[in-house]
């Protein structure tokens, strides 16, 4: 007769302990890795919700046109008029001055509409819309910089402005983008005033449209787009009001949570071993229910509701603590985080979440509990000495059905289905191999010559006689070795591209709209200024490539679509053009022939080598451009390398002169400062003499940029940091589930005269020779997948710093054997007399 599942759950109740004794392990690992995917669940799914219920706002319209250097053409104004309201706008680099006093601006040149969703808040608790004529609403930072508060009468561009407000929140602030200072928001008007929209001069024209109807933003972009195919357009809609910011969450989401995913698969060979202990510390109790009658049937109901509580007092836990540590999460990540995340609680993230722990536990806790239910009352009695085998049979629905539900769930929730596959098969491929590196070992271990010292010896034997926990312990000292090794080598590949991107020396001041006319007077101003000053300017156009390929047979960009090449990154939107008559400083010619210095032939184009073979050009290829709305296309001459590790002047595209020279252009100059040579005159003094040009200190940019990257590279390292826990907890629950007989081994081995350092020696010689089979394993295996995580996810470069990772992962050996060794001390104080009873 079958017991009831009424009477089942009396009888697990009446067993299990209110703390959860001999179950804490497999608490303690669902804790970790659901606590982590809830964190990150719920901080990802808050920050999407905010960028999703403010598109409009962070967009400030349902579509935005940007082009480089011109307004729309009355063609492209007829195309988006009858969608709604428009409102034009200028976006630019601009001065701010006050007395001697100078600070960068991203000037943002609204018209009297604006903004035509939400509204902009000032500090003195006004709402406002554009500022009136001679009127500027000012960032807090260039307040506080040039000593500005309201009504203060100061200078952009050399044009003189009035302080109207000090701006506390700009609804659009996200969606602008990247800029070389604070924003400061003023009438359309005014850059045509100071100059800085003269022909040539650096701008993007900002078109924003208000639906007067229900329409599609994204089918409208896709009708401009086929409509004007080459006009050099960046089109946003308020679906995607902020793409780069929404795919770095993604990224970093999807990355995270990939984390809490391997915490909880190796969490859950700790589960496993967890529920082996468990059970063979009830191996009498499971037999003498079968003696009294129980079948296999309701041995399972009993232990499965044992089980299953713990499993979900363990997940609810971490859930619990998940939502609770978002808002610290949060905090702590501070400025990289784009928006202000709050505290919202996604029911689908945490039933998400809490099905991820559940299934994970169901995958590794039926091994053991199909051991314990099939096996008669005789054959446990004796499993001290003839340990049980798993039924394969039983054993294939359970964990069948757990990993498909596991793998649908994982791509349900996927980003890049591609990524999530590839961190699938390799925890697949990672768990196959340790599996057979522990088979290869016992196996070997059996076949070695027996060493003459005895404690050498019996170690040895430890790894291959029945009932030996090698193969738990080389997945946990696989997983953890890993770990740590994967934390090494993208946490110091990552500062390599933070050093390499963000270097540490660069030009002190970079300066944009430097007049054609003016050169020679600006590097006279700067010589006499800072004596010894390195000046370096040249051309600076914008332009977007339209086409490329052999000559009668090129390829239209516009036809594309989406599908662009890898690597092919400048395909994307226009770029910085220049021209040149020699080689640029920082790049050598790999492939063809520069032009010579009096040139005037066929217009002339030289490459970026990774960017040519990306795209598959080659010498001899053509090039076309557009540039300030006309069509320029140039013959590849020459193919470079280019050393992208400075701040300088790195262009993919150089011309010859006579390509571009007749182009309305200014000039960009960068100035480099010797070492002790005071500079703090030279800003003022080019502010004032060259008021339309941007002038722009690196210091600060430098440091910024390297304290957000600097969080990225924490955040990374914390949550890895949950694997190297779970790491751990899976390997006490190796120790925990040999402790029995291990305990019955040590117990002979004291009775025939052993002594406890013997004993510990024995461990050592054990788990020694473990770990160093695993480093090789873990070395490989975890730098192959922080390569997976750099390159295919982030997209970095591939730079660790092998020194520092051997360093970590010999760390790691040692922290390792500490845990191994700490966890098997109990089995030194047992006492023989005492331990022999209980066998």
């Amino acid at each position: 007769m079958t017991l009831p599942w009424r009477t089942a759950w009396t009888i697990a109740r009446r067993d299990l302990s209110a703390r959860f004794r001999g179950l804490r392990l497999l608490l303690v690992c669902l804790f970790l890795g659901v606590g982590a995917i809830a964190a990150i669940g719920t901080l990802t799914g808050s920050i999407e919700r905010e960028l999703g219920s403010r598109g409009r706002q962070i967009l400030g319209g349902d579509i935005e046109l940007r082009v480089w250097q011109r307004g729309l053409t009355e063609a492209e104004l007829a195309a988006i008029r009858p969608l709604g309201e428009v409102s034009p706008g200028f976006r630019m680099q601009a001065i701010a001055s006050k007395g001697d006093l100078t600070a960068p601006v991203a000037l943002k040149a609204v018209a009297g509409d604006w903004p035509l969703y939400g509204r902009l808040e000032l500090t003195d608790g006004r709402s406002v819309g554009a500022p009136p004529e001679g009127t500027v609403w000012i960032a807090q930072g260039t307040a506080a910089r040039l000593g500005i508060k309201p009504g203060d009468t100061f200078k952009i561009g050399g044009q003189p402005v009035t302080a109207g407000g000090i701006i506390r929140t700009d609804p659009e602030q996200l969606g602008e983008g990247f800029a070389l200072g604070d924003t400061a928001i003023v009438p359309l008007g005014l850059p045509q005033q100071a100059g800085l929209t003269a022909p040539g001069a650096m701008y993007r024209s900002a078109v924003r449209v208000k639906f007067k109807g229900n329409a599609d933003p994204d089918a409208v972009a896709k009708r401009l787009e086929a409509r004007f195919p080459d006009a050099g357009f960046q089109i946003r809609t308020r679906n995607k009001a902020t793409p780069s910011t929404e795919r770095f969450v993604s990224r970093m989401g999807e990355f995270l949570v990939l984390v809490g995913l391997a915490a909880l698969v190796i969490a859950g060979i700790g589960i496993g071993g967890g529920v082996s202990s468990y059970l063979e510390a009830r191996r009498n109790s499971i037999a003498t229910l079968k003696v009294l009658g129980a079948t296999s049937g309701d041995i399972a109901r009993i232990y499965i509701l044992q089980v299953g509580a713990a499993a979900l007092a363990g997940s609810l836990a971490g859930l619990l603590a998940g939502v609770l540590i978002t808002p610290l999460l949060a905090s702590a990540l501070g400025t990289l985080l784009p928006v202000s995340a709050g505290f919202t609680v996604s029911p689908w993230a945490l039933a998400t979440t809490a099905a991820y722990g559940l299934l994970v536990a169901l995958v590794f806790a039926a091994p053991p509990l199909v051991r314990a239910r099939s096996f008669p009352a005789m054959a446990l009695m004796r499993a001290r000495v003839a340990p049980l085998a798993a039924d394969r049979k039983a054993l294939a629905l359970p964990v069948g059905l757990g990993l498909a539900a596991i793998i649908a769930l994982a791509f349900a929730n996927a980003a890049q289905p591609m990524v999530t596959a590839g961190f699938l098969a390799g925890a697949a491929v990672m768990l196959g191999l340790l599996a057979l590196v522990g088979l290869a070992i016992r196996t070997l271990a059996a076949r070695l010559p027996r060493p003459a010292d005895p404690m050498l010896r019996a170690g040895l034997a430890n790894l291959h006689r029945p009932g030996a926990q090698t193969g738990a312990l080389v997945t946990a000292l696989g997983f953890g070795l890993s770990a740590f090794v994967l934390i090494a080598a993208v946490q110091t590949s990552l500062d390599a591209n933070i050093r390499k991107t963000v270097p540490a020396r660069a030009p002190d001041f970079f300066v944009l709209d430097v007049p054609q006319d003016g050169a020679a007077a600006f590097r006279d101003m700067v010589e006499q200024t800072v004596p010894g000053a390195v000046t370096k300017i040249v051309p600076n156009l914008r332009g977007k490539i339209l086409a490329y390929g052999p000559k009668d047979h090129m390829t239209r960009v516009a036809s594309l679509g989406d599908d662009l090449p890898d690597g092919a990154w400048a395909l994307r939107g226009e770029r910085g053009l220049t021209y040149s008559v020699g080689v640029p400083e920082g790049s050598s010619v790999v492939s063809g022939k520069w032009w010579p210095e009096m040139y005037r032939g066929e217009p002339l184009v030289s490459l970026d080598e990774k960017f040519a073979d990306a795209v598959g050009l080659k010498v001899g290829d053509y090039v076309t451009v557009g540039v300030l709305g006309v069509e320029r296309t140039a013959r590849i001459a020459a193919l470079r390398r280019i050393d992208w590790d400075t701040m300088g002047f790195n262009f993919v595209l150089v011309f010859s002169p006579n390509a571009l020279a007749d182009a309305p252009h200014h000039l960009a100059a960068t100035i480099e400062v010797p070492p002790g040579v005071p500079a703090a005159g030279l800003l003022p003094k080019l502010a004032r003499a060259f008021p339309s040009s941007s002038v722009i200190e690196t210091g600060g940019l430098l440091r910024d940029a390297r304290a957000l990257l600097d969080q990225m590279s924490v955040a990374i390292l914390a949550a890895s940091s949950v694997a190297v826990l779970a790491g751990l907890a899976v390997l006490l629950g190796a120790i925990a589930a040999a402790r029995a007989s291990r305990t019955y081994d040590n117990v002979i081995l004291r009775v025939l005269g052993a002594s406890r350092r013997q004993l510990l020696l024995l461990q050592i010689a054990e788990y020694g020779l473990l770990a160093l089979v695993l480093a090789a394993v873990a070395l490989a295996a975890g730098s192959a997948l922080a390569w997976a995580i750099m390159v295919k996810l982030f997209e970095f470069d591939w730079l660790p710093d092998w020194p520092r990772v051997l360093m970590v992962l010999g760390a790691g050996l040692v922290l390792v054997l500490a845990f191994a060794l700490g966890g098997s001390l109990p089995l030194l104080r047992a006492k023989p007399a005492q331990a022999l009873r209980e066998l």
